[in-house]
């Protein structure tokens, strides 16, 4: 396939006339190439869409194949609205350079420069410390990032290159200190600013893996995925960092024939993760337990089958918002959709529907409570929570009754979630 978005880079030096600004993505597939992951990176692509170009640092794939690569490019090549750069993370390893060439490059844009160093192997490669102080010594070159893979050694996180490794960066662009605006990295998956050696460290591993907690001060529920946007403005370089929503990104279910497939394929694979648990209960009590543990593990699969279809698919409420979002469902279903079956099974001589019907409605509506209680995410109060494992019946408090008000199955039985369980 010829490519039209990513750049092999060719030349240690690149001129691109006419580009102001640079959209920044960190670490988009090294934790896999999935679908669910994917979608972050898609979004994040179009983010990046509105400026010049796009810099990815580090990462593209799961391990250096040429099927991963191979999977990543033809990615990028469908979503991308610009030209796309990249360095070399430490899992682009192999035939990274048969995609997109050189390690250790400088692309010159108007007003500023960005120097690409590869540090994969927490080294700087003495070929690339020799680019960037011939790229700075440039009389054009007057303001510039250093992008690399791993941190250099700042306040915030110990997984960096070393002092040593540092100090030869340093020597290579002390002399021309003043025109380093940014030092830019990946590899952390999360994001933070800092100083060092009096310059401003960006680092933003944001870009598709999941986000982690990375030490203390950087826990995974302050950071949102996300791209940065580096930008010249009155003679000044800047740069901003944009968070991506959850719905990111919105291309598929557009199509009207695509979602409804897409719908029907999502209640095929639960269907099936349901059925293939159902039949693992059944082997498990015949003391069949390689069959139980078979059918679990396909279960399991069935429903990341299920996630990856349902990610194309979701338009989620940002997460503020989103548990009050499921309560509306949860008041129809017990309010007039259970209740109307259950009318309609009583009335053509079908007790055990009707049971059915009746006491899912009682478990839904204490759902709908329990997510109303929940929604209040400052005052929310963590007790347990159990579930009959007979009719799905949900108790939450201090105490369970000793018997289930819906069906009367007994408190041993119960399966227990949140508050102290393990």
């Amino acid at each position: 396939m010829e490519n039209k978005k990513i750049v092999k880079v060719l030349e240690p030096v690149v001129r691109l006339n006419g580009v102001r600004s640079v959209g920044v993505i960190g670490d988009p597939g090294c934790e896999g190439l999935g679908t669910y992951p994917m979608k972050v990176y898609a979004g994040a692509l179009e983010e990046c869409g509105r400026d010049s170009i796009t810099l990815i640092v580090g990462d593209l794939v799961p391990a250096g194949t040429k099927h991963h690569y191979q999977m990543v490019q033809e990615l990028t090549e469908a979503l991308a609205q610009n030209a796309v750069y990249s360095l070399r993370g430490n899992h682009d390893t192999g035939a990274y350079s048969d995609y997109f060439g050189l390690k250790n490059y400088a692309l010159l844009a108007d007003g500023f420069a960005v120097v690409v160093l590869d540090n994969a192997m927490r080294t700087f490669e003495e070929e690339g410390l020799a680019l960037l102080g011939q790229v700075l010594a440039m009389e054009e070159v007057e303001r510039a990032v250093i992008a690399f893979h791993i941190p250099v050694p700042n306040h915030f996180i110990r997984n960096c290159v070393s002092e040593e490794e540092f100090d030869r960066l340093k020597q290579a662009y002390g002399p021309w200190k003043e025109k380093v605006n940014y030092l830019l990295c990946g590899h952390v998956h999360s994001r933070f600013e800092d100083q060092v050696d009096g310059i401003p460290l960006i680092c933003t591993g944001g870009g598709g893996a999941m986000i982690e907690d990375v030490s203390k001060d950087i826990r995974a529920c302050d950071v949102e995925h996300h791209v940065v946007h580096f930008y010249m403005e009155g003679g000044v370089l800047k740069h901003q960092i944009a968070d991506l929503p959850e719905d990111c990104y919105s291309r598929e279910r557009k199509d009207p024939v695509l979602r409804r497939e897409l719908e029907e394929t999502v209640q095929g694979e639960l269907l099936a993760h349901f059925k293939y648990l159902m039949f693992a209960d059944r082997a498990k009590r015949r003391g069949l337990d390689w069959i139980a543990a078979l059918f679990r593990a396909l279960a399991a699969s069935e429903y990341y089958h299920a996630r990856s279809f349902y990610a194309v698919l979701d338009r989620p409420a940002p997460f503020s918002d989103a548990v009050r979002t499921y309560v509306p469902g949860e008041a129809y279903e017990y309010g007039y959709f259970y209740k109307t079956l259950a009318e309609y099974a009583r009335d053509h001589g079908a007790p055990l529907a009707e049971q059915a019907y009746t006491g899912a409605a009682r478990a839904e509506k204490v759902h709908a409570a329990l997510l109303e209680q929940a929604a209040d995410l400052e005052h929310i109060r963590e007790t347990e929570i159990y579930v009959c494992p007979v009719c799905g019946y949900v108790m939450a408090g201090e105490e369970a009754p000793e018997r289930c008000p819906v069906c009367g199955g007994p408190k041993k039985q119960y399966e227990v979630y949140g508050g102290n369980a393990k």
